[in-house]
C-alpha cells in the first residue's frame, strides 16, 4: 500500500486512503504542480505477465475512451503510471456518496429525487451514445453513481464500458452486474438499448429499496409502494423489458418521459382518444369551410403577430413568474423568433437569478425549438452569446452557491459556437473574448489532458485577451464587469504556480490584478447582488496579491 506523503510520477502525493475494493486501493491525492487534487487507484500486479498486460491495456483503453468525453457528469482520466509491481490511474476526485451507500443509509428514496437524478443520468447517458463509435457503459447501478454536496451527480467506473462496433455479433467479455445487467450482456451484442435495461433496474432499486441481486422476481415499482405514479412505473416498466426491441430505443426518450410523466398514463390516453374522436368530427365540418378558411388562415396570422407582440410587450411592473409565462406563449407563437428568448433572459436579468431551476425552464424552451432557428441570423448569434453571459455571470445551484468552473463550462459551448460560425454581429469581438478565456481555462484547468500545462505563449495570449476584454466591457452593466473582473482574479489566483514557471513577468500579473482591482472598485453599484461581488473582490485582493508574491519567492528559493 502507498503511504500517504509518497509522490508518484514525480507531481502526484498520496494523502490519505479513501476506499478499497477487489484488487485496487484509492487514494486522495495532490497534484504538486497544479496543486489540485486527485483519485489515484492503485492496482497490484500479480506478478503474472499475461494477466498484468491484460489489465494495463484494458486500464490504457478506458484512459483513452475516458480522454475524449467531456460532460459535467462523467469522471475524467488524467494519468496511468507504471512500475515493476503497481499500476496507477489518475483520474477525477468526485466528493460525495455513492447512491448505494444512500440507499443503504436512508432506503428507498422519494420518487421527485430519483426522477432528477434519471434525467441527469440520462443525460450522460445520450452523450455517450451519441459519440462516433457510440460508448456503451454496460455497468449502470447505484454504487457506480456518486452524488455530490451539490447535488448533481456523476458517474464512475468507466472499467467495462465500450466503443460500440455495428459488426460485432458477440462481446468477447461478459461483463457486468447480475441483476443489472440485460439478458444479451451474457449471450450477445450489447448495444445502448443494454444502458437502458441498466437504467431502468437502478431507477427501480432506488425507489423500493429492492437491490435486483437479490434474486427476488421483478415487480413493478407500485407492488411494493403504491404511493408512485403510474407514470414512473410505465417508464420503468418499458426500460426493463427482456427483448431489446420492446425497451425503449434511445435515453432521449426516456429523458422526456421522465420530465412529462404524466402523459404517457392510461387516462391521458383515454383523454386523448376522445380529442380524437372530437377532432374527426370537426374535420368533417372544416371540410365545407374551406375557402373561409383561407381567409381564417390569413386572420389567424395576423392575430398571432398581434398576440405575440402583445406578449413580449408585458409590462415591467409584472413578477418574474408573470414575465416567464408570457414570453414562453410568446415562444410557442413564433419559436423561430428570439426576441422572447431574449426578454426571457433579460427578465432573469432583472431579477438577479439564473438558477439551476431558470436553466432547466429556459433550456428546455430553447432546446425544443434550435431546430427551427436561421443558424446565419445575426439575431441568432446575439441569443447565444446572451445565453453565454448570462452562464459566465449568473448561474448558480438552487441555493445559490456556484462555481466558476461550473459557469465557464456552461457558457462555453455558446461562445464556442459564435467563436466558430463567424457570424458578424454586435457584440462578436466581446464574445470571441469570453471564448478564448473560457477555452483556456477548459484546456489547462478543468481538461483531462493535464499533461498539456500552459506556455508562456499561451499566458501572454491569455493576458491579451483579457485586456482586450476589459477594454470591451466597458460600457456593459456593472455586474457583467464585475464578473469579468472575478473570473480574472480566480484564474490568476488559481494559475499563479504555472505562471511562476514558465516565466511570465511577476510586474505584469502584479499590474492585471491591480488593474482589475481599481476598475472594480470605481463602480458605483446599486443592486444588493453586485454590491456583493465587488466587495468579494475588493476583500480578496491583498490575500491573492500576496499568495502571487509568495509564488514567485518561493520559485527564486529554490533556484
Amino acid at each position: 500500500m502507498a503511504e500517504a506523503g509518497l509522490i508518484i510520477g514525480e507531481k502526484y502525493e498520496i494523502l490519505t486512503k479513501i476506499g478499497e475494493g477487489g484488487m485496487s486501493v484509492v487514494y486522495l491525492a495532490r497534484d504538486t504542480h497544479l496543486n489540485k487534487q486527485w483519485a489515484v487507484k492503485e492496482i497490484r500486479k500479480k506478478g503474472r505477465e499475461k494477466e498484468d498486460d491484460v489489465v494495463v491495456n484494458s486500464l490504457r483503453v478506458e484512459a483513452d475512451m475516458m480522454k475524449k468525453l467531456d460532460h459535467p457528469a462523467l469522471p475524467r482520466i488524467v494519468d496511468i503510471i507504471e512500475n515493476n509491481v503497481t499500476i496507477y490511474v489518475v483520474m477525477d476526485y468526485v466528493e460525495g456518496l455513492s447512491l448505494d451507500k444512500i440507499l443503504a443509509e436512508y432506503g428507498a428514496q422519494s420518487e421527485e429525487m430519483v426522477i432528477e437524478w434519471g434525467k441527469q443520468i440520462c443525460d450522460a447517458l445520450i452523450y455517450l451514445h451519441g459519440q462516433n463509435p457510440p460508448i456503451i457503459y454496460r455497468d449502470m447501478k447505484p454504487a457506480n453513481v456518486m452524488l455530490k454536496p451539490e447535488g448533481n451527480i456523476k458517474i464512475i467506473d468507466f472499467g467495462i464500458a465500450r466503443e460500440y462496433k455495428e459488426q460485432r455479433l458477440a462481446d468477447t467479455t461478459l461483463l457486468g452486474t447480475k441483476g443489472y445487467a440485460p439478458p444479451e450482456q451474457y449471450s450477445g451484442q450489447t448495444d445502448a438499448r443494454s444502458d437502458i435495461y441498466a437504467l431502468g433496474m437502478t431507477l427501480h432499486h432506488l425507489l423500493t429499496g429492492i437491490d435486483p441481486r437479490a434474486g427476488e422476481a421483478y415487480a413493478p415499482v407500485r407492488m411494493w409502494n403504491p404511493e408512485l405514479s403510474e407514470g414512473i412505473e410505465l417508464i420503468i416498466n418499458k426500460c426493463v423489458e427482456p427483448a431489446a426491441e420492446n425497451r425503449y430505443q434511445n435515453c432521449q426518450d426516456i429523458l422526456y418521459d421522465l420530465e412529462h410523466p404524466g402523459l404517457i398514463t392510461e387516462g391521458y390516453k383515454n383523454k386523448q382518444k376522445r380529442k380524437l374522436r372530437i377532432f374527426c368530427a370537426a374535420f368533417t365540418l372544416a371540410v365545407l369551410c374551406l375557402f373561409s378558411g383561407i381567409v381564417c388562415g390569413k386572420m389567424s396570422e395576423y392575430i398571432n403577430n398581434s398576440d405575440y407582440d402583445v406578449l413580449i410587450s408585458t409590462s415591467t411592473a409584472s413578477s418574474l413568474e408573470d414575465k416567464a409565462a408570457s414570453y414562453k406563449r410568446a415562444i410557442e407563437i413564433y419559436p423561430e423568433r428570439t426576441s422572447a428568448y431574449l426578454y426571457l433572459l433579460q427578465a432573469y436579468e432583472d431579477e438577479g437569478r439564473f438558477s439551476k431551476s431558470e436553466n432547466d425552464e429556459f433550456l428546455a424552451l430553447y432546446n425544443a425549438h434550435r431546430d427551427s432557428f436561421d443558424e446565419s441570423g445575426t439575431d441568432v448569434a446575439e441569443l447565444k452569446y446572451k445565453i453565454g453571459m448570462m452562464y459566465f455571470n449568473y448561474y448558480t445551484e438552487d441555493d445559490g452557491g456556484y462555481s466558476f468552473s461550473t459557469r465557464v463550462q456552461k457558457a462555453y459551448s455558446f461562445f464556442v459556437e459564435n467563436y466558430e460560425s463567424g457570424t458578424e454581429f454586435e457584440g462578436k469581438a466581446l464574445s470571441d473574448c469570453y471564448y478564448h478565456i473560457c477555452s483556456f481555462y477548459k484546456k489547462y484547468i478543468l481538461s483531462a489532458s493535464t499533461v498539456e500545462e500552459a506556455s508562456k505563449d499561451n499566458f501572454d495570449i491569455l493576458f491579451e485577451t483579457i485586456e482586450s476584454a476589459l477594454s470591451s466591457v466597458e460600457n456593459a452593466g456593472a455586474y457583467d464587469q464585475l464578473s469579468l473582473y472575478n473570473g480574472t482574479f480566480m484564474l490568476l489566483y488559481d494559475q499563479r504556480n504555472n505562471i511562476v514557471q514558465v516565466n511570465v513577468e511577476q510586474e505584469e500579473v502584479l499590474a492585471l490584478l491591480e488593474k482589475v482591482r481599481d476598475r472594480a472598485a470605481a463602480l458605483t453599484v446599486q443592486k444588493e447582488q453586485s454590491q456583493k461581488l465587488q466587495q468579494e473582490i475588493l476583500d480578496n485582493y491583498d490575500t491573492y496579491r500576496e499568495a502571487i508574491e509568495r509564488a514567485y519567492r518561493n520559485a527564486q528559493e529554490r533556484i
